[in-house]
């Protein structure tokens, strides 16, 4: 009953801003600009897109690599497909859970522990990107019309958010590092605690237990190297596609300016409210185009439609042919994410990992 209720919420939260976002809108304008864009561009957008599935596999396969040596690329192509076909159809949280439960239903050398541990890894290794690559641009970019002083302001806070990602980073390479020594003297701690704060202190250690065991999924520098360079490799092609696409409206923007305007679509993006982060998606990526980039209403709102298509859209052509050739049911995929869900909530995610594994993988570390 929540899930609905939570899933209803989205649902209205989404119309709401899309009516916002469309409520003074000229929509001949809107619809002239669509025609007038070049759809050369936003084709090869599309087929960029499509790249980052195959990049992401790639990186999926090097993260599973310790726990899960013979990995499908195949089927992890796929069931990242599936899972944001899933984001723009359902929403962010059913997609980032589906994803990892529909590769450990097709490829049998995958159990459901090390697939959504590594989907963890994945996330850390993204936000760090995004923090470091949108920080570092607010450092040499200037938006028009905006003062100089006004603006030393803005860069300061991209130097503040480069320092506190660096920072971040360090804190987890140094907790990895002690992390038995941590939660061994939380555990022996807990035992003199009062039964209330015994139990908080129990899901503390388990979700560090779990932290720990997703940041042990890199075990050496050669694997350390290879994540970082596909990452690396997957923001400079989201960057190139979403270029490409502002391109095609004949907004004259470049790369800092794009990555400029990413850093809102990201934000916008992370509320959870089904078809991609409609409406948020849709708002954020505007506010940027016309306020700091002063693009006019109609071509900011025309682009960021056709830009939100190709961004989420994309994914549906194999999202939908993986899916329905697997045979998989609907059914079958939520009862495997829910039993993962719950067991991320009381620290035990990736149960498919044994002690042993665990203790492997930090003997090796």
């Amino acid at each position: 009953m929540h899930k609905y209720l939570k899933l209803t919420v989205l649902c209205l939260l989404a119309v709401l801003v899309l009516w916002l976002f469309a409520r003074n809108l000229d929509w001949a304008e809107v619809s002239a600009a669509i025609r007038r864009a070049d759809w050369r561009l936003i084709a090869a957008a599309v087929v960029l897109v499509w790249l980052t599935y195959l990049i992401r596999a790639f990186r999926w396969k090097t993260l599973l690599a310790p726990l899960a040596p013979r990995a499908s690329l195949r089927e992890a192509f796929a069931a990242t497909t599936v899972g944001f076909g899933a984001i723009f159809l359902a929403g962010r949280a059913i997609g980032e859970v589906l994803r990892p439960a529909f590769l450990s239903l097709r490829d049998p050398e995958v159990r459901p522990g090390p697939a959504f541990v590594t989907i963890g890894v994945e996330r850390l290794y993204d936000t760090v990107a995004v923090v470091f690559i949108f920080a570092a641009n607010l450092l040499v970019f200037h938006a028009p019309g905006v003062a100089a002083g006004s603006y030393a302001r803005v860069r300061e806070a991209g130097l503040l958010m480069l320092v506190l990602a660096a920072l971040g980073v360090a804190a987890l390479v140094l907790f990895r590092k002690n992390a038995g020594a941590v939660i061994r003297w939380l555990n022996a701690s807990s035992e003199s605690l009062p039964a209330a704060l015994g139990r908080a202190a129990k899901v503390l250690t388990g979700l560090l237990e779990q932290l720990a065991q997703t940041l042990g999924v890199l075990v050496d520098v050669r694997e350390l190297l290879v994540t970082v360079g596909w990452t690396a490799l997957l923001w400079a092609t989201i960057t190139l596609a979403n270029m490409l696409v502002l391109r095609a409206f004949s907004l004259p923007i470049g790369v800092s300016e794009t990555v400029f305007v990413l850093g809102w679509s990201l934000v916008g993006s992370l509320v959870p409210t089904p078809g991609g982060g409609a409406g948020t998606y849709h708002a954020a990526t505007a506010y940027g185009l016309m306020t700091y980039l002063g693009v006019a209403e109609t071509e900011a709102k025309a682009a960021t439609i056709v830009l939100h298509l190709v961004v989420f859209g994309s994914a549906l052509f194999f999202g939908l042919y993986y899916f329905l050739r697997s045979g998989v049911s609907f059914a079958r995929l939520r009862s495997l994410a829910t039993s993962n869900e719950t067991d991320s909530a009381n620290g035990r995610a990736a149960r498919g990992t044994t002690d042993d594994e665990m203790r492997a993988g930090e003997a090796r570390a």
